[in-house]
């Protein structure tokens, strides 16, 4: 029980930290542009994440050290970056638009509930299969309700 509330609260503090960067990456391709706010979230990504792992490997003692991975692993296992670049690119763009932060996030959940569905049922990825059951559908109209909510319940007039 406990595992499943930290993964959860995990996941939770993930989201928020998306949309954290989503507004800063937003506020910089403001004044410069998308592709540029993109490769600035990238290379500093890049940069904690080198510092992180240095970090992690001191404290994981010798064992991490040696850097012992299995070499097993298909290359395209290493292109996440791709859509993490279009990712940070479009929500600039859509933030910078009129939908919001908010709107634009929200929008971002349903593009991610609806392929995660998808790639579940095919089991694309290597995910495991899983069916879509109609829970999993009301859970695509409520997000999308939400996401109107958000939208255009903000409007008047």
């Amino acid at each position: 029980m406990f595992k499943h509330f930290k993964d959860s609260m995990l996941a939770v503090a993930g989201g928020a930290l998306l949309a954290l960067m989503v507004v800063c990456n937003s506020q910089l391709a403001r004044y410069t542009s998308s592709v540029f706010s993109s490769w600035v979230a990238h290379g500093t990504g890049a940069i904690v994440a080198l510092l992180l792992a240095q970090l992690s490997t001191r404290t994981q003692g010798k064992n991490a050290r040696s850097g012992a991975r299995s070499t097993s692993s298909p290359l395209w296992f290493y292109l996440g970056g791709i859509p993490g670049a279009f990712t940070v690119i479009l929500a600039a763009l859509a933030v910078n638009g009129p939908l919001s932060l908010s709107g634009a996030i929200a929008l971002m959940m349903v593009g991610q509930v609806m392929f995660g569905l998808v790639s579940d049922y095919f089991g694309w990825f290597r995910t495991p299969i899983r069916r879509i059951r109609a829970g999993d559908l009301l859970v695509v109209v409520c997000v999308l309700s939400g996401s109107a909510m958000i939208i255009f319940g903000g409007q008047h007039g």
